[in-house]
């Protein structure tokens, strides 16, 4: 199984594609950020996150998606833009007719080290060990995004095992 896992924001949005092999294991297949010019008005950073987004889906055509839902900030104006972002994100799999679910950080970090209020150095860190990485994923945003992938497909192999008992 292919996943991307995004995590949204307009100045920086990561991403993370990773497959799930037939012996279990998970190998990563390619990240990074798609970064918004700064100076543009909101609507053109919105408009070249969204026809990034689409070439991605369109060259690494995943069988499904994960974004990562907005916690609380306490600025709300970011808030904002990573709610425009998200939105943004989920109409491209709509788009693509690619199925995605959404996570809080709380499960992410749960999913991904055992501990729903990890530190970023110690998600960072079980990313790089689950996926055979030399270094530590960078930027922040992509290795955000490779968690995001992780946890779904750990949510996505533990619901088709419960509807195989069913």
């Amino acid at each position: 199984m292919l996943v991307i896992g995004i995590d949204p924001g307009t100045a920086s949005t990561g991403y993370g594609v990773i497959r799930h092999r037939q012996d279990g294991g998970l190998e990563l297949v390619d990240y990074g950020v798609i970064a918004t010019p700064a100076g543009d008005p909101m609507p053109d950073r919105l408009c070249c996150l969204h026809e990034k987004l689409c070439e991605l889906l369109a060259l690494h055509q995943p069988e499904s998606g994960a974004v990562e839902k907005l916690y609380y900030q306490r600025n709300v104006s970011t808030a904002i833009s990573v709610g425009q972002a998200r939105g943004v994100s989920l109409l491209a799999f709509a788009q693509a007719s690619i199925p995605v679910d959404e996570y809080n950080p709380r499960v992410i970090k749960q999913s991904v080290t055992g501990y729903g209020s990890a530190e970023k150095r110690q998600v960072q860190e079980m990313v790089r060990s689950l996926l055979g990485m030399q270094e530590l994923p960078r930027p922040d945003d992509a290795a955000d995004a490779l968690a995001v992938a992780i946890c779904h497909l750990h949510a996505s192999q533990t619901r088709q095992r419960m509807e195989d008992m069913a």
